[in-house]
C-alpha cells in the first residue's frame, strides 16, 4: 500500500510537471502577437492636400487613430504601432523604419486624395507598391512622394530621388516585391469594405511607386479615402460618422486579412507535423551506424573515388558569380541606367533583348541595370536618346576610382574640357 501511495505521488508530480511545461508553452504562444503599424500620413509643417474647409493630415489622424482604437479594443492579440499620434512631422523613411524596427505584419499607410485644376472625383481607393502604368497613377505617386521635398537632406537621404520627375520612377519598373501579392490581396479587401460597408463609390485597387511602401519589409498599402478635393467629399471626410464609417471598413477588412493568415499558417503547420511523423515513422534503425555513413557517402562524395554522388546539392551559401565592376581608372566612366530591381536579374533576361553589354551594381540594396559605358559623354547621351523609346525614363551616371559621382556635375565638367565634341 505505501508502494503505490509512493507510485502515485510520483506519477502525480510527472502530471503536474507536465501540465505546467504545457501552460509555459500555452504562454508562448499566446505571447506572439500580431504587429500593424498604421501610418497616418503628413503632419506638422507638412498639410498636405489642402481643401475648402480642412487639410488632409488631419483627416488622416482621425481615420489612423479610430482604426487603431478598434483594433486594440477588440484584438487582444494584436499590437498596434502609431507613426505618430499627434500633429507630428515624421519624414517618409522613418515611417518605413519604425515598421520595419517594430517587425511588423502589416503596414497601413492613411491618405487623402486630391485632383488639380478644379477637376473633381469621388471614392476611396487602396495602393501597394509597383510602376504608375497610367499618367493619373503617377500623380498620385508624386503628390504622396512629395512629403521629401520638406526634409533638408533628402537628396542625400533618398539616394538623390527626385519626387517631381519622371525618371526617378524607373526604380519601379523592375520591383519584384516578395509580399506583393499578400498586399494586393489586402487591398481587395479593403475596396470590398468600402464598397459594401461604407457605401462608396469603389475607384479599385491600383499601383504606384510609393517610397514608403518601397522601404517597408512587410505586406503594405496605402488608402486614399477620398478627394479633399472635391466639395461634397470634403464635407462627409469631416464629419465624425465619416470617418469613423471608413475606419470601420479598413477594421473589417483587417479582420479578414488577419483571420486568413492564421488559417493559412496553421494549415502549413499541420502539414509539416504530418510530413515530419511520416517521416519518423518511414525511418529505421541500422546496425553499427551504417546508416549515417550511407547518408553521408550519398549526400557528399563516394568514399571510393571522391567525386561528386550524383544526387549531390549545391552548398546552400554558394554565391553567384560577381557581374564586373565599374572601372577603377581616374578617368571619369558615363553610363545609361535602365532598369533597377529589388531582386537580382540576369544581364541575358529577355527585358533587356537588343541591349548590348548590359552591366549590374548594387546601392541600398537594390540592383541596378546599365549599359552604354564610355568615358565620351556626349556618346553615352547619343545612346541614352535611342534607349529612352524603349526605357522610360533612362538617365545617365558616372562613375569615378569605381564609386558613383554625381552625374550632372561630371557632365559640366566634361563639356567645359571638351568643348569641341558638342
Amino acid at each position: 500500500m505505501v508502494i503505490r501511495s509512493h507510485i502515485f505521488i510520483r506519477r502525480l508530480g510527472l502530471l503536474g510537471l507536465s501540465l505546467v511545461c504545457l501552460f509555459c508553452l500555452t504562454l508562448q504562444v499566446a505571447a506572439k502577437e500580431f504587429v500593424v503599424v498604421i501610418d497616418a500620413g503628413h503632419g506638422g509643417h507638412d498639410p498636405g492636400a489642402i481643401g475648402k474647409i480642412s487639410k488632409e493630415k488631419n483627416i488622416n489622424l482621425k481615420v489612423a487613430l479610430k482604426l487603431g482604437g478598434l483594433i486594440k479594443l477588440n484584438c487582444d492579440d494584436v499590437k498596434v504601432v502609431y507613426t505618430r499620434t499627434r500633429d507630428l512631422f515624421i519624414p517618409l523613411d522613418r515611417r518605413a523604419e519604425i515598421a520595419n524596427d517594430a517587425k511588423a505584419d502589416l503596414f497601413i499607410s492613411i491618405h487623402t486624395n486630391a485632383l488639380a485644376k478644379n477637376r473633381t472625383a469621388q471614392g476611396p481607393s487602396t495602393w501597394t507598391l509597383g510602376l504608375a502604368k497610367s499618367d493619373d497613377n503617377l500623380e498620385v505617386a508624386k503628390r504622396e512622394n512629395g512629403v521629401i521635398l520638406y526634409e533638408n537632406d533628402y537628396e542625400t537621404r533618398y539616394a538623390g530621388f527626385n519626387p517631381n520627375s519622371a525618371e526617378s520612377y524607373i526604380i519601379f519598373e523592375f520591383m519584384q516585391d516578395k509580399y506583393m501579392s499578400q498586399s494586393v490581396h489586402l487591398a481587395q479587401l479593403v475596396q470590398k469594405q468600402f464598397k459594401t460597408h461604407c457605401k462608396r463609390q469603389d475607384r479599385g485597387v491600383h499601383q504606384a511607386g510609393f517610397l514608403v511602401l518601397k522601404a517597408s519589409a512587410m505586406p503594405s498599402i496605402l488608402v486614399e479615402l477620398g478627394f479633399i478635393s472635391t466639395p461634397a467629399e470634403e464635407r462627409y471626410l469631416n464629419t465624425e460618422s465619416g470617418t469613423s464609417t471608413l475606419a470601420e471598413g479598413i477594421y473589417k477588412a483587417f479582420l479578414t486579412y488577419k483571420k486568413e493568415q492564421e488559417l493559412r499558417q496553421k494549415e502549413s503547420s499541420d502539414k509539416e507535423k504530418k510530413a515530419a511523423n511520416s517521416e519518423q515513422a518511414s525511418e529505421k534503425p541500422v546496425a553499427n551506424g551504417k546508416q549515417a555513413e550511407d547518408k553521408r557517402t550519398t549526400e557528399g562524395q563516394t568514399a571510393a573515388s571522391g567525386k561528386p554522388a550524383a544526387n549531390a546539392k549545391p552548398a546552400a551559401n554558394a554565391k553567384p558569380a560577381a557581374h564586373s565592376k565599374p572601372s577603377t581608372s581616374t578617368e571619369v566612366v558615363f553610363k545609361v541606367q535602365i532598369a533597377t530591381s529589388s531582386s537580382k536579374l540576369s544581364t541575358k533576361d529577355k527585358r533587356f533583348k537588343g541591349v548590348s553589354l548590359v552591366e549590374m551594381y548594387q546601392e541600398k540594396g537594390m540592383y541596378k541595370y546599365t549599359c552604354g559605358t564610355s568615358t565620351n559623354y556626349y556618346e553615352v547621351l547619343q545612346t541614352k536618346r535611342q534607349l529612352e523609346k524603349r526605357f522610360k525614363g533612362a538617365f545617365i551616371i558616372a562613375f569615378q576610382n569605381g564609386q558613383k559621382i554625381d552625374a550632372q556635375k561630371a557632365a559640366e565638367a566634361y563639356k567645359k574640357a571638351h568643348p569641341a565634341h558638342r
